[in-house]
């Protein structure tokens, strides 16, 4: 009787403890996932807006598609199912990058035969730009320090693949400057993207991990091959 006692009270104890654990899970507000929905939509919408002449098959299969993969990624996020999730959030992911490549190769297939004209060409080139930020914001926030699942389950950010600003702060300055908890949402993977695209570097952002090195580059390169390709073009009209 004794042991049996003895268990019941470590089992008690236990379950108390997982309970006051998910409570301050409670605690940390969930990082807010609506950008990255309005984001992969802007995607969606610059894509409709491109020539035929840049655009893969019928102008509504590539945003069909990648509407029925993000519709399931944000129907397992609200069930929790975190894996899944992941896994059609990386596929919507994977579909916009492939969409981009396809669109830029097609531009500069199309650009030998001069059939877009000036218009149409500054206007294409502007939307793989914007589309090229977007794309690699989203692959930045899915990916960095395992997703902003993981990233919700820390109070604060001390460690990723990207050494924010934030990080180097002390606990005071954090409290101080009421950043106690900070950690990167979508906005700040969006304005790293945003200055691998004009700067060509992170700029006040440094990179840590091999695998943010690469798609930055990859990036890097996509955005002069673009801007490139619209300068040839400018020259040629004039």
């Amino acid at each position: 009787m004794f042991y049996l006692g003895h268990d019941c009270a470590v089992i008690w104890h236990g379950l108390k403890s997982l309970a006051h654990a998910e409570i301050l899970s409670d605690d940390i507000e969930p990082e807010p996932r609506w950008p990255a929905f309005v984001a992969v939509l802007a995607v969606g919408g610059l894509y409709t807006g491109l020539p035929d002449a840049l655009t893969m098959g019928p102008r509504w299969l590539v945003p069909s598609a990648v509407l029925a993969l993000l519709i399931p990624t944000v129907v397992f996020h609200h069930t929790g199912r975190q894996r899944l999730n992941n896994l059609f959030g990386f596929a919507v992911d994977a579909a916009l990058t492939l969409e981009l490549m396809v669109s830029i190769a097609l531009l500069i297939a199309a650009l030998p035969t001069h059939k877009e004209s000036p218009q149409e060409l500054l206007l294409s080139a502007s939307s793989l730009w914007i589309t090229n930020i977007l794309v690699f914001a989203l692959w930045y926030w899915r990916l960095d320090a395992g997703g902003p699942h993981q990233r919700d389950k820390r109070p604060g950010h001390t460690d990723g693949d990207f050494l924010f600003p934030q990080m180097t702060m002390s606990e005071q300055a954090l409290r101080d400057a009421g950043m106690e908890n900070w950690s990167p949402v979508f906005v700040d993977y969006l304005f790293l993207a945003f200055n691998t695209s004009t700067a060509f570097s992170p700029t006040d952002v440094p990179v840590l991990a091999r695998w943010a090195k690469v798609l930055m580059m990859l990036q890097s390169l996509l955005s002069l091959l673009i801007l490139a390709l619209l300068a040839a073009r400018a020259v040629n009209i004039l």
